[in-house]
C-alpha cells in the first residue's frame, strides 16, 4: 500500500509530499521538486524540517501536520508564507490528509502545496485599483459639486442685477435646481459606494442644505427623523435627489413672510413593506391635488424619481403646512 501511495505521489502533476508518521519524506511529486527547487535524489528519507534551506520548519505547520497525524485534525486550505533566502517569499496554500491503511502501525500523510503567489499579488493590485479609481471618483464628486456652487452663486448675483421680475424668478429658479444637484453631490463625495446608512446620509444632506440656504436658524428649521435603514448607493441617491428637491420646495414657497418658528421635517420609516419617506412643514399650506393648475418641473421629477423606486408620491395637508409621502420604497 505505501508502493501504491508513492507510485501515486511521485506521478502527480501537484506539488505533493507523502510523510510518515514522524513528518520524514517517503516521496515527492516532481511537481513539488520543480516548483521549489529541489533534487528529487537528495530529499528521500529526510525530515520536513529539513528540506531546502529549513524554510519548511515553520513551528504552526508542524503543530497542524502532529495533529494530522493523530487523526485529531486535517489541513484544509492552510494560508502560509514560504521564506526562502536570496529567492523571493511564495504565498502558499496547503492541504493534508492521513491515508487510511489497513496497517495502522503504517501512518501515512499526503500535503499538498499550491503556489498563489501571483494570484493573490493580481487580487492586489486588483484591489489597489479599485481604491484608486474610487478616491479619483470622490476627487471628480467634489470638484464638480463646488464647480456647481459656484455657478449657483453667479446664478443668483445675476438675479439681483436684472431688471426683468420673470427674468429674476427664472434665474432664481435655476439657482434652486443648481443648489439643489451641488448640495445632493457634496454627500456623494463622503458616501461610500456600498451600503448606505440613511439616517447619517439624511442628516449630512439636510444639514448642507440648511447651511446653503437657510440665512436664519431662527426663522426657518430642518430636522430629520430616520430609522437605522440602510441600502445601495442607486437608492439613496434617487431618495437624496427627491428629498433636495422637496425641502428645497419648501424653503421657497411655504414661509412667505414667516418671521420665525418655520419648521421642515424630514422622516423616513421602514415598517416590513410599507417603506416611508416623507417631508413635512408647517408652513402656508397648498392646494391639495393639481386643480388645473400647472404641474411644476420639481413636481415632475419628484415624481419619475419615485417610479424608478416603484414607490407612490401623495401630498397631503398637514394642518398647518404640506406633507409629501413617497410610500413603498422599493430598498
Amino acid at each position: 500500500m505505501t508502493s501504491l501511495a508513492m507510485a501515486l505521489v511521485e506521478s502527480s502533476k501537484a506539488p505533493l509530499l507523502l510523510l510518515d508518521g514522524n513528518m520524514v519524506l517517503i516521496g515527492a511529486s516532481s511537481s513539488f521538486c520543480n516548483t521549489f527547487n529541489l533534487d528529487p535524489a537528495t530529499i528521500a528519507n529526510r525530515s520536513l524540517a529539513d528540506l531546502g534551506a529549513g524554510e519548511w520548519d515553520v513551528p504552526q505547520l508542524n503543530s497542524l501536520l502532529r495533529a494530522t497525524i493523530a487523526g485529531a485534525a486535517e489541513i484544509d486550505a492552510y494560508e502560509m508564507d514560504l521564506v526562502r533566502d536570496g529567492k523571493a517569499n511564495c504565498r502558499l496554500i496547503l492541504s493534508a490528509h492521513k491515508l487510511d491503511y489497513f496497517d495502522t502501525d503504517k501512518v501515512r500523510v499526503v500535503l499538498a502545496a499550491v503556489d498563489v503567489t501571483a494570484t493573490r499579488l493580481a487580487e492586489k493590485q486588483k484591489d489597489d485599483l479599485i481604491r484608486e479609481k474610487h478616491l479619483l471618483l470622490q476627487e471628480l464628486q467634489h470638484r464638480v459639486a463646488n464647480s456647481l456652487q459656484i455657478i449657483a452663486s453667479v446664478l443668483l448675483q445675476s438675479a439681483r442685477r436684472v431688471q426683468s421680475e420673470e427674468t429674476r424668478l427664472h434665474l432664481r429658479d435655476a439657482h434652486s435646481r443648481v443648489m439643489s444637484i451641488a448640495t445632493l453631490q457634496k454627500q456623494l463625495a463622503v458616501t461610500q459606494l456600498k451600503s448606505v446608512e440613511l439616517r447619517t446620509y439624511f442628516a449630512d444632506l439636510c444639514r448642507s442644505i440648511s447651511a446653503s440656504m437657510i440665512d436664519d436658524p431662527q426663522r426657518l428649521s430642518l430636522e430629520t427623523i430616520v430609522d437605522d435603514t440602510a441600502t445601495n448607493s442607486e437608492v439613496s441617491v434617487s431618495m437624496g435627489l427627491i428629498v433636495t428637491e422637496l425641502v428645497i420646495n419648501a424653503i421657497k414657497h411655504a414661509f412667505p413672510n414667516r418671521a420665525t418658528g418655520g419648521k421642515i421635517t424630514v422622516s423616513f420609516a421602514a415598517d416590513g413593506g410599507a417603506r416611508l419617506l416623507a417631508v413635512s412643514d408647517n408652513g402656508r399650506g397648498m392646494p391639495l391635488g393639481n386643480n388645473g393648475g400647472k404641474r411644476g418641473l420639481g413636481t415632475g421629477i419628484v415624481e419619475a424619481l419615485s417610479t424608478q423606486l416603484g414607490a407612490t408620491v401623495t401630498i397631503a395637508d398637514a394642518s398647518p403646512g404640506t406633507r409629501v409621502e413617497v410610500r413603498h420604497i422599493r430598498i
